[in-house]
């Protein structure tokens, strides 16, 4: 696990400075229905179809709490080590344009979940404070000017989401550099689709960050002033918006001035924030019990079930295919993220070379196997490993597999691929040097950076004379044997 701060710094930023980040990641929960009403919970339907009473906050309407959404909070609650605790819903006050009861039904002092954590793929643990249970907003459309508010003809608002089910899980500030933050959304995007809680799809705003960025001189512990980053909704985004704010907040305290606590809003456009409002501080929400809604209480029969429900998480398959294949987690990452851990696990299993199938899933099936089951996949790598095929007729092979789900053997039979002789490229070589001797001469008598731009040179004219049937392994074997 890297703790300290050179490990950790943010390359981006001066020298004696560090990055203080945590996050805030709103997650909307797939239930069928809202949080306190029947209305359906549905994204891209017509505006303001999804809405009742309650949801509307109508005079006489009262809220009823989804069952489906405490089971599911209390599931992405345990799968990233919180200690669920019985909680109280409560009223946070605040004039939203976008939500017509005039304040959001949230947790305040006692969530559903506090005490986590979650461990990173290079073993970094973010320490998580909570991840409280409350509705989302509506939807405010600005139309004209430049899509803000303050230069827009009109707003419109949509209140199909007001009431959706949301879970904020709340980071301490722990997080150093830009990568972590990315890396931290990450995992626990992983994290919410293995449970399925949740599609967790940004771009449709169904998973949504908030990073809360200050900086310090390296060494202090101080928590500086901080701004708030509202909703960012990719990855690239918000490593990105991490940086930038970093480096404006190092640039006021080096010239004598400091931050002002507010939110800001990041403008991809100009790659930079700009200011929103002032931040409140917990007070200034004026919190009390919802008086609506009794007391969530989990019995030890519902902690033992959520604990059953849990599938294995991103971490452990992981964990389990960097064994199988003989390298660091970090290595499969990208696999567990793309949900090939699974399928790579299987080949491995049936005695293809890890090293082999890493590269291949990694590099070239980056769209998916396709119709290739993991069995095939196994007896192909070992046509490759074994000299039967070379690398780019392995990927042509490969390439065909993916579509048709044919058999390697038949593919390459088909495709009239054999081994070439050794003889034959015996033969090959011998015209090539005839043709070439000045560079025959600097790869048997040059330097070794010679020597290899000379092998490579070889190596593709003899590639391009058998139309890339030759081995390169086999080749590279011939030209060491050539060399005096």
């Amino acid at each position: 696990m890297t703790d300290t701060a050179t490990d950790r710094r943010e390359p981006t930023l001066p020298d004696g400075w560090e990055l203080v980040c945590g996050l805030e990641v709103h997650v909307e929960l797939s239930t069928a229905t809202k949080l306190f009403c029947g209305c359906p919970n549905e994204f891209g339907s017509e505006p303001n179809t999804n809405v009742c009473p309650t949801c509307l906050g109508l005079p006489g309407s009262l809220p009823v709490m989804n069952a489906d959404a405490v089971t599911s909070a209390m599931r992405l609650g345990r799968a990233i080590n919180c200690t669920v605790k019985p909680s109280v819903m409560a009223r946070k006050n605040y004039f939203y344009p976008d939500m017509p009861k005039d304040f959001q039904t949230s947790q305040y002092d006692q969530p559903t979940n506090e005490n986590g954590w979650l461990d990173l793929p290079d073993g970094t643990r973010i320490e998580v404070e909570r991840a409280h249970i409350e509705e989302d907003t509506g939807k405010s459309t600005h139309v004209g000017g430049d899509g803000r508010i303050t230069s827009a003809e009109y707003s419109l608002i949509d209140y199909n989401r007001a009431g959706v089910p949301l879970l904020e899980i709340v980071s301490q500030p722990d997080i150093r550099t830009a990568e972590e933050a990315k890396a931290y959304v990450a995992e626990l995007r992983g994290i919410v689709l293995a449970l399925d809680v949740s599609d967790a799809r940004m771009e449709e705003g169904s998973m949504r960050v908030d990073a809360n960025v200050s900086v310090r001189p390296i060494g202090s512990d101080e928590l500086r002033t901080r701004c708030e980053i509202k909703n960012i909704n990719s990855l690239s985004s918000l490593g990105r918006a991490i940086v930038h704010e970093a480096n404006r907040h190092v640039d006021l305290w080096t010239t004598g001035e400091r931050p002002m606590q507010e939110t800001r809003h990041w403008d991809e456009e100009a790659g930079r924030t700009r200011s929103g409002r002032s931040k409140e501080d917990a007070e200034d929400y004026r919190y009390f019990p919802e008086p609506d809604l009794t007391p969530l209480i989990p019995t030890a029969a519902d902690l033992e079930a959520v604990d059953v429900s849990i599938p294995e998480l991103p971490s452990a398959v992981r964990s389990r295919l960097a064994d199988a294949a003989g390298v660091a987690p970090t290595e499969v990452s990208v696999l567990v993220d793309r949900g090939q851990a699974g399928f790579a696990l299987d080949t491995i299993d049936a005695g293809a070379d890890p090293t082999r199938v890493l590269v291949h899933l990694t590099n070239n099936l980056a769209d998916g196997t396709g119709e290739m089951d993991p069995a095939a996949f196994a007896a192909l790598v070992s046509m490759e490993v074994g000299g039967e095929l070379s690398s780019t007729q392995t990927k042509e092979v490969l390439a065909d597999m993916v579509v048709t789900g044919r058999t390697p053997d038949a593919v390459a039979s088909e495709k009239g691929f054999e081994a070439m002789d050794t003889g034959e490229l015996d033969g090959i070589l011998d015209g090539l040097i005839a043709d070439h001797p000045s560079e025959w001469e600097r790869f048997c008598s040059g330097d070794d950076g010679d020597a290899k731009k000379m092998s490579g040179f070889f190596t593709g004219q003899i590639m391009k004379a058998t139309r890339g049937q030759a081995d390169g392994k086999v080749v590279a074997q011939l030209l060491n044997t050539r060399k005096p």
